[in-house]
């Protein structure tokens, strides 16, 4: 038995769908623990057997791009049972949608109970209101960058202790109730945002004909895990977003309203630290950021736009284009040590293939000040020292060991696990599932 989380080490968008997909070949189960739909996972799997009856799968051979944005990664596997953990929070319309969209492409049954895909009734609900503030504040001064989904206003509620958890789905008269409370606290804020707020009605009518499909799913998220833990079950915890967007960890205040570390994983889905046996980090081998926020290595011309074609950096949810820079190496130490790191895996090493020369950031400086490791708190007025070296032309999807990469590469790989200070257990070399270098399996 194993329980292994994988969390980003950057600011999100590491590739956590491949990775988690890859070793979910070895788990039982699937947790993810924290966020919502602004973080979308995405997979491109080569054509896999029909997991439903009544379903056709993709062809075998054929390459097919599957995005998740609720569910866990895992889902894919159909022997994987998949759980959305308490940490959550849930846009109960967009899970039915990305359950719809799953069973039509073949991957998931039409007569879906818990058994298949659990969702933790103690999960927070995403409502209209939460989306229409989130959209209004993006709108005005002192916008972060957010998806627009509703996210952080959810939290919000959590937190204020008016929120709407899914077990409410169970008595819509007591959804009702709910409902009406937490947008009557609404309802101020957004009309000095300029907004109209929406009718009980409307809302009611929106949300309350789900109900008949969210029921059937609902658990205690926190038991189904304990149960799997107590029958030796292998178990991979997903996080969402990254450490720099941690709201305790990161470049605050431009951040996720969530814990997105490691230590997320067991408030989120409701274990103790003693049952995790390893914790693997995901860098992508530069580094990407979405909306606004510190980014010291970012690349401002052809280099940088670059990088953002050849590794279709877009947004899965929002389809906006990332900022892209070289790796940060002092935030990726300090991913190592907030998350305590058991390894890393390192993505989309084939985008530098043309690149006649690589830069690594390996510190900083401020005037006469130069540091080693991520300044705490404020970044402003430092600028990254870089180190470089050379690049390569040749293609690293056929490699499926370190020894079958360019020297160069294979150069770059080894510098990173040298500076981060942590093993690297896996790099992956393209976008499928088989183009991936296993080093080590966290499961063995």
């Amino acid at each position: 038995m194993a329980a292994v989380i994988v969390v980003g080490a950057q600011w999100g968008d590491e590739g956590k769908g491949k990775i988690v997909d890859i070793f979910t070949e070895f788990a039982d189960m699937v947790v993810r623990y924290g966020g919502g739909p602004n973080a979308g996972h995405t997979l491109v799997t080569r054509g896999m057997s029909s997991s439903g009856e009544g379903a056709t799968a993709p062809a075998r051979g054929q390459d097919e791009k599957v995005v998740v944005r609720l569910i866990p990664s895992g889902i894919l596997r159909p022997t994987t049972r998949c759980v959305l953990a308490q940490g959550m929070v849930i846009d109960p319309g967009g899970l039915v949608a990305e359950i719809d969209e799953l069973v039509r492409r073949g991957y998931l049954p039409a007569a879906l109970d818990a058994g298949r895909l659990a969702v933790a009734d103690r999960a927070h609900a995403i409502f209209p209101y939460h989306v229409q503030v989130d959209t209004l504040r993006e709108q005005g001064v002192g916008a972060i960058g957010t998806t627009k989904r509703g996210v952080g206003p959810c939290y919000e509620d959590k937190v204020g202790r008016r929120g709407v958890t899914l077990g409410a789905f169970r008595d819509l008269s007591r959804l009702e109730s709910l409902v009406r409370a937490a947008l009557s606290a609404w309802e101020p804020q957004i009309r000095a945002l300029g907004g109209v707020p929406p009718e009980l009605s409307s809302v009611m009518a929106r949300v309350a004909p789900l109900a008949e499909r969210i029921v059937p799913l609902l658990a205690n998220g926190a038991e189904i895990v304990h149960e799997a833990l107590r029958a030796k079950k292998n178990i991979l915890f997903e996080g969402a977003q990254g450490t720099l967007l941690d709201i305790d960890h990161g470049t605050y205040p431009f951040v996720t309203s969530s814990s997105a570390v490691a230590g997320g994983a067991c408030t989120g889905a409701g274990v103790g630290p003693t049952q995790i046996d390893s914790v693997i980090g995901l860098t992508k081998a530069y580094c990407t950021r979405v909306g606004s926020g510190p980014f010291p290595t970012e690349l401002i011309g052809e280099t940088g736009e670059r990088l953002r074609k050849a590794g279709d950096e877009f947004g899965s949810v929002t389809g906006r284009p990332r900022r892209t820079g070289w790796l940060d190496i002092p935030a990726l130490r300090y991913a190592v040590r907030i998350n305590g790191l058991s390894a890393l895996a390192v993505t989309k090493l084939d985008v530098f293939t043309g690149l006649r020369e690589l830069s690594i950031c390996v510190g900083y400086q401020r005037g006469k000040q130069r540091v080693s490791e991520l300044p705490d708190g404020d970044l402003a007025g430092f600028e990254p020292v870089y180190e470089t070296t050379p690049g390569w032309d040749e293609s690293l999807s056929q490699a499926r060991s370190l020894n079958d990469l360019p020297a160069a590469a294979r150069a770059y790989v080894d510098r990173i696990e040298r500076l981060a200070g942590c093993p690297i257990a896996l790099v992956s070399v393209g976008s499928r599932r088989d183009e991936t270098i296993v080093l080590s399996n966290p499961f063995e």
